[in-house]
């Protein structure tokens, strides 16, 4: 017998199910990556961010994120290169539907009980989305815009509902608007963490402080 359509899962009815210790025999989910691309960029090397955000409150299968992220992946790394952006999917499939078999075959009415105990069996993994809520992002340069919009526009297509392409006015994956972070940089304040940023303040211990702005100045 073939898979139940994901039609059949779509929209949010009930409350988080996730996997449990009552909760047992959960089918793995499809996507196993969640980051691709050039992961260990620094933050100055990717500072356009776009992001795929979800315009439904609904449920997103772990095979659908997984067709959308291959299909994303596939066409940036074919038009620009393996090393030119970073790529992370932001929901992650906790939420299980079950499934209650019903035996299509002759003499099944003696067999199963119908709607009596119709608590069905774990059957697989969704996410579950708001409106507004981020699906997938991407960081890379400024001459890359077109191309991870265009990989966007088609990763779409993987998904129901209806989802926004949204260029980010942050600098890639940060807290900080692009003024905010080229003035901050220029000044000292901040340090690279990976994608990310450290705030460097005047509060805490003196010596680790100290460190932290003698690595900076090393660094500038």
């Amino acid at each position: 017998m073939g898979r139940r359509p994901a039609r059949c899962y779509r929209y949010c009815k009930n409350k988080p199910f996730p996997k449990s210790r009552y909760n047992r025999g959960v089918p793995d989910p499809k996507i196993r990556i969640f980051d691709l691309g050039r992961k260990k960029a620094s933050v100055d090397d990717f500072p356009f961010c776009c992001h795929l955000v979800s315009n439904e409150y609904e449920q997103l299968s772990s095979e659908a994120l997984e067709a959308a992220r291959i299909c994303a992946n596939k066409y940036v790394v074919k038009t620009s290169g393996k090393d030119s952006f970073h790529l992370r999917v932001r929901v992650h499939p906790f939420h299980v539907i079950r499934i209650n078999k019903m035996l299509s075959c002759a003499g099944a009415d003696r067999l199963q009980t119908g709607m009596r105990g119709a608590w069905g069996k774990p059957y697989g993994t969704v996410a579950r989305v708001n409106i507004g809520q981020i699906i997938m992002s991407i960081r890379c340069k400024d001459s890359n815009k077109a191309v991870v919009m265009e990989a966007f526009r088609r990763a779409q297509y993987k998904f129901p509902g209806r989802q926004k392409i949204i260029v980010s006015k942050k600098w890639g994956f940060t807290s900080l608007s692009r003024e905010e972070y080229q003035s901050q940089r220029n000044n000292g304040l901040i340090q690279q963490d990976g994608c990310y940023l450290q705030f460097l303040t005047p509060h805490g211990n003196l010596e680790d402080n100290l460190r932290a702005l003698d690595r900076v100045a090393a660094r500038n």
